[in-house]
């Protein structure tokens, strides 16, 4: 990959939003709408790994998914190499979904019980038509081979797996078309610490083999800290800081950032962190706070913070935030 190559953007979200509706009554009308994503904008460079890390419900999941138009949007548009993708129809896709790919939470329930993983990996390459028989399998296994599986895996089925190696199954299925983005839903979220490290190891090594783009979802902030290039923070449907991994690790902007810095366990038993304990739940999506929507737990929240909604801006180079109290 070149020099260029590296420092072009391969993704811009902008302005994205998704709202999912609240019918009720007898004719089901739309009462509300919870605001899961709201006003969204980023970019993501060829070869680099953006971190997304925020509470439980933030959007974070909702971001990915609609990104693959495995949601559909609210408005916003999603640019790929060039090619906004949500102006796209269904059979236009299908080359953009060979290149797009995603990695779900839960190994487990993406992969069809009754199905070999052998043949869950070449699933994809049945629909894109790529290959032989012979080539399909030969890929499937070389791909097995790429996330520490072997041969013989292929014909087992998903309950005889342990969940690190239904995790690396969820990957080769991701790498076997050889995409160039890959969406990371918190893949290592719900395995033993030891695990979370091999996969993360696979992940990294297979990015460098074949320069993969990566959004790494995650709410533990070591682990983004371990393999992101650039972190994003979320809350509440909104974007709030925005930075190079090494910048927002030493010098957080946002005090919602800052709370979550100040969650990350010390490795020394002797040394204590001075936690920024928030106050009060978050919010509900489907009435969000006026304002800046953290106003309501922040701990140096001022009139204006209720009263309009901070900008993203650039605090910093490279560096955005989006609260009235950074200067």
């Amino acid at each position: 990959m070149t020099e260029n190559s590296l420092n072009s953007d391969l993704i811009q979200v902008k302005s994205l939003k998704k709202y999912f509706p609240v019918r009720a009554g007898v004719m089901q009308r739309v009462v509300a709408n919870v605001q899961a994503v709201d006003d969204v904008s980023f970019t993501i460079k060829s070869g680099e790994t953006l971190g997304m890390v925020g509470e439980s419900g933030c959007g974070k999941t909702t971001i990915g998914r609609t990104m693959l138009r495995l949601i559909e949007p609210t408005a916003g548009s999603v640019i790929y190499n060039g090619i906004d993708i949500f102006k796209l129809k269904s059979r236009e896709m299908k080359p953009i979904r060979r290149d797009m790919q995603i990695i779900f939470q839960d190994p487990y329930a993406s992969l069809d019980p009754r199905v070999p993983i052998g043949e869950s990996v070449m699933e994809g390459l049945h629909i894109h038509h790529i290959g032989t028989a012979k080539e399909r399998v030969e890929l499937m296994q070389e791909t097995l081979k790429k996330v520490g599986l072997e041969e013989y895996h292929s014909r087992r089925f998903p309950h005889e797996f342990s969940g690190g190696q239904r995790q690396r199954i969820g990957i080769a299925r991701a790498l076997a078309l050889r995409p160039k983005f890959i969406i990371c839903d918190e893949p290592v979220s719900a395995l033993d610490v030891s695990i979370q490290s091999q996969v993360l190891n696979i992940l990294k090594d297979l990015q460098k083999e074949f320069g993969l783009t990566y959004l790494f979802i995650a709410h533990n902030l070591s682990v983004v800290e371990h393999i992101s290039d650039r972190v994003a923070v979320m809350y509440l449907g909104k974007m709030v800081e925005l930075a190079d991994r090494d910048e927002l690790y030493r010098d957080p902007k946002h005090p919602y950032t800052l709370a979550l810095m100040s969650a990350i366990p010390v490795p020394d038993p002797k040394m204590k962190r001075n936690r920024l304990i928030l106050k009060g739940d978050v919010p509900s999506p489907l009435h969000p706070p006026s304002g800046c929507r953290f106003h309501p737990r922040c701990p140096i929240v001022e009139k204006i913070c209720s009263e309009q909604e901070p900008e993203f801006r650039e605090v910093k180079p490279n560096h955005w935030a989006a609260c009235w109290m950074v200067k």
